[in-house]
């Protein structure tokens, strides 16, 4: 299996978004905090389409420091709500890409807000099915291989969900 593909550390970058962050570039702000700052994208899907970047530069979701990660997300989760209650919009799409399709090499994440029949084709293909359910399993497998939780805990209160087994090995 290869590793995956390691992303430069962080430091001020001199990309579009560093240059939005510091004041260099404008652009019309929707917020800015300690760590965050959300902003109109200059080439909307829709209008209300928005782009939330952490303060830190780093390209990839990976690459956010672990301290940034609660905050990023609850700034999105409440982003998100806001742009759809602004538009107006039936609900919304939130994405991120990492280094495939990332045009700005600056983590960000978008909240596009969505209607019912609005002609955006978002698509997810082709769809390339698992040759059989032993392939999937495996595949689960070395993700499951894969996923380092070392450190997380879960939040008191929160429901367990029980880990499914794994399938025998042949």
């Amino acid at each position: 299996m290869r590793a995956p593909k390691k992303s430069p550390p962080p430091s001020d970058g001199p990309d579009t978004f560093c240059q939005i962050i510091s004041g260099a570039l404008a652009a019309p702000t929707v917020h800015r905090d300690g760590g965050t700052m959300s902003f109109l994208d200059h080439r909307p899907l829709f209008p209300g389409h928005v782009l939330l970047v952490p303060l830190t530069h780093v390209t990839t979701l990976a690459d956010l420091p672990p301290a940034e990660v609660d905050h990023f997300f609850r700034v999105a989760q409440r982003l998100e709500t806001a742009v759809e209650r602004a538009t107006g919009a039936d609900g919304s799409l939130v994405l991120i890409n990492n280094r495939v399709s990332q045009s700005v090499p600056h983590l960000h994440l978008h909240v596009i807000p969505r209607r019912f029949r609005d002609g955006l084709r978002f698509w997810l293909g082709p769809r390339r099915p698992y040759a059989s359910a032993e392939e999937a399993e495996r595949t689960a497998a070395r993700i499951r291989e894969a996923l380092d939780l070392t450190g997380l805990t879960r939040p008191a209160g929160s429901p367990t969900a029980p880990t499914p087994p794994a399938a025998p090995t042949a």
